[in-house]
């Protein structure tokens, strides 16, 4: 996938979850504030309730007699006043709703001394929804925020007053500023910055951590694939360096078969068929006693190049799946040691050169095994470092890359390789890697 992609693909991401986040908080936020206001509002409605118990139906009857500003106005008036400070409220008065379109202030609850804006039987701002809801229905209601001109923002709550026959008499009501209901949310808004600001440097967190993997799953790809791109194309190489190395050969063996024929030794020519023939039998072997395709290959093309060599190679491959490593780590080791094995083979007269593969799975191992005539490796302890190498750089070819390479994919499965030479010019590679 290319660069430009997956930053767009992290863009909106990144934008997806800011906007998520957002909505998530305004959407608490509301809830909130919708949460609290109906607290308000309940508490206030509960608190009417109660007055209106402990209402002076007597008194307020007497007053209603001849409702002026008289001393049963202003008994009441007080136990009103009491009533909006014990609560906080705006306001608390006595409605009269005699039909269902307007209702009328009767008495407030304030010291006299804020009483001069109020007249008795004044026109109340009570919407017509909750006057209609009241006249009809004789049950308490509860107002969404009225906008008043001269009193500001508020919420308003009324429940019927019952004289001692249920005859409703009016309706106690509390006004509840919004204010009120701003200065809680405020207050629960400060004391939620932490959590804001926790939760946007989590997700902030979250975004770039992100981004980090991203950024490292492509570059441990990109190594993977670079690894196996040169795996591949060394054997690939080989393979083709040995195909070439057979194409002349084969030259040779026309050659030769035409010669043989041409001077009458036809049975010679047989024998010398024959035993090509054999020859290419050996090398065909390998596919049948081999299960995995990708060792069958590798080991094919490897006894092509020791064939090239003069080196006698033999294989002995235990038949299994070798599923529990990827195939590309186990070429990896593979030829890597198999390389270094030939290299060091040819060191050796044609008739001592000898290779050994063996490679066997058990219930709870695999081990491979690499064994070759030639040189005795010397400093053990440097062999597996990168860029250590016996050989002297030939064509500008790196050296000492091989067994590092085969150590670190060996690390990654947890298992062991070990390089033993012996006094008869015996070197053997085993590498064992567990089963999970």
């Amino acid at each position: 996938m290319k660069k430009s992609k997956v930053r767009l693909i992290i863009l909106i991401s990144a934008v997806l979850l800011v906007c998520c986040y957002t909505f998530s908080f305004y959407a608490t936020d509301k809830h909130f504030e919708s949460t609290v206001k109906e607290a308000i509002t309940s508490q206030a409605l509960e608190s009417a309730k109660a007055a209106a118990v402990k209402f002076d139906v007597d008194t307020y009857k007497k007053f209603l007699t001849n409702p002026e500003k008289n001393d049963y106005y202003w008994e009441i008036s007080r136990q009103l006043n009491d009533v909006r400070e014990d609560v906080g409220a705006l306001f608390v008065y006595i409605l009269e709703i005699d039909n269902p379109n307007q209702s009328h202030a009767m008495l407030l609850g304030l010291p006299p001394s804020k009483q001069e804006f109020f007249e008795i039987g004044s026109v109340c701002t009570l919407p017509k929804t909750e006057v209609s809801q009241a006249y009809y229905n004789e049950t308490p209601y509860i107002t969404d925020i009225i906008k008043d001109p001269e009193h500001g923002m508020y919420i308003s709550v009324g429940t019927p007053i019952m004289d001692e026959n249920n005859n409703i008499l009016g309706f106690l009501a509390i006004d509840i500023s919004t204010d009120k209901i701003a200065a809680i949310n405020n207050t629960v808004q400060e004391n939620n910055k932490f959590i804001f600001v926790s939760n946007s440097l989590f997700l902030l967190i979250v975004i770039l951590s992100f981004s980090f993997l991203q950024r490292w799953y492509q570059r441990e790809v990109q190594k993977e694939v670079e690894n196996t791109e040169d795996t591949y194309q060394g054997e690939i190489q080989n393979l083709l360096g040995s195909v070439s190395s057979l194409r002349h050969d084969f030259t040779n063996h026309i050659q030769v078969i035409h010669g043989l024929l041409t001077i009458g030794e036809s049975e010679k020519a047989m024998q010398y068929i024959d035993s090509l023939s054999n020859e290419v039998q050996l090398i065909e072997s390998i596919n049948t006693t081999v299960e995995h395709p990708g060792l069958a290959i590798l080991l094919k093309s490897k006894k092509l190049a020791a064939q090239n060599h003069q080196i006698a190679m033999k294989t002995t491959v235990t038949e299994d799946s070798y599923e529990h490593i990827k195939t590309v780590d186990m070429i990896k080791i593979l030829s890597n040691l198999i390389d270094n094995a030939i290299d060091a083979t040819k060191e050796l007269d044609e008739k001592q050169r000898k290779l050994i593969i063996f490679c066997d799975a058990n219930d709870s191992h695999y081990i491979f095994k690499i064994t070759n005539t030639g040189p005795e490796v010397g400093k053990k302890e440097d062999i597996f470092k990168r860029g250590f190498s016996t050989k002297q750089p030939k064509d500008g070819k790196i050296r000492g890359q091989g067994l590092f390479i085969v150590k670190q994919t060996v690390n990654k499965y947890n298992g062991e390789i070990t390089i033993h030479s012996t006094n008869d010019n015996v070197t053997t590679a085993t590498v064992t890697i567990p089963i999970k």
